[in-house]
């Protein structure tokens, strides 16, 4: 049964229970509502790079931080399809364009985003955007041009949230995901661990997701890339880095909705003009564990066996 009513003391006793229980309860509700065998490939661009008015501390493109970041312009209509057929081509079949924005501008560059959605579309790949704030005219247009999903991170709980940025409320982060529902696209929302905030943040961010309905289709886990420079880079608290076990939990912890898939990331997604390569086949198909393969190779190399 489908909840949209989860207190934050419920999802603590999920996120509490034994890992194994955690994992067996996820693959459970994974199991009767996806394939298990399915591994979807999305590939990521960003399309405009740097020069973001916005201070979130976790952020190279922010314009308030020296990280080194050359700012781009943003891309070409071909320029964008050039990639997404890359990308296609190496086996991805969502593709993502991320600029950085506050908000969607209108004009000349919100109708080349427009073009790049259908152009994607075209391609038979899903599309995918996330342009910062929306207007519901900007969110009926892209829903026109045949866009599949909208990422709008909240990032974290409503409590910590303002230690991570305070150009842009916790209520517009909603406002945009009412609007982006309401013109008919999917929801990809998620957030970021790894950022100083506490377990009750991170049950918090959870709660939000949960509470919403429907749930989002797509819930990105973000692990938080510490970038030189970048604000968060000083408030990083060793026991994020102690602590790998929490992550496991959030990703694991089966609260919210079943149909949604969970994507796993590192963050800052938009730190450069980077795509997410598709593992190859042959090695995600092969028929010995890669301890066992390892063991072959010290053999043959008459090193001392890997234990």
């Amino acid at each position: 049964m489908l909840r949209h009513d989860w207190t934050l003391d419920e999802i603590r006793q999920v996120h509490q229970l034994p890992l194994p229980e955690l994992f067996y309860r996820a693959q459970t509700a994974h199991r009767a509502y996806h394939d298990p065998q399915a591994v979807q490939g999305c590939a990521l661009l960003s399309i405009k790079t740097g020069h973001c008015p916005e201070d979130c501390a976790y952020c190279p493109q922010s314009a308030r931080y020296d990280t080194g970041l050359e700012a781009q312009g943003l891309l070409s209509v071909e320029e964008t399809l050039d990639k997404a057929r890359a990308a296609k081509a190496g086996g991805a079949t969502r593709f993502c364009m991320g600029a950085a924005w506050r908000e969607a501008p209108e004009g000349d560059e919100f109708e080349r985003v427009v073009e790049m959605v259908r152009g994607v579309r075209g391609l038979g790949m899903e599309a995918c955007c996330t342009l910062g704030m929306l207007t519901q005219r900007q969110a009926d247009r892209l829903a026109e041009a045949g866009l599949t999903a909208y990422n709008h991170n909240l990032d974290t709980s409503p409590e910590f949230y303002g230690e991570i940025i305070t150009t842009r409320s916790y209520q517009e982060r909603l406002d945009t995901l009412d609007r982006v529902r309401r013109s008919g696209v999917t929801i990809c929302c998620g957030g970021i661990i790894g950022m100083g905030e506490s377990v009750d943040d991170r049950l918090g961010l959870l709660l939000q997701l949960a509470r919403q309905d429907p749930h989002p289709e797509s819930v990105p886990i973000n692990s938080l890339v510490s970038v030189a420079g970048a604000c968060c880079r000083a408030r990083f608290r060793a026991r994020d880095r102690d602590r790998p076990h929490r992550d496991a939990r959030i990703h694991r912890a089966p609260v919210g909705g079943p149909h949604g898939t969970v994507r796993r990331g590192a963050s800052p997604l938009l730190s450069g003009r980077r795509e997410l390569r598709v593992p190859r086949r042959a090695a995600l198909d092969h028929p010995e564990p890669r301890s066992e393969r390892r063991r072959k190779a010290a053999r043959e190399d008459g090193d001392a066996p890997v234990r």
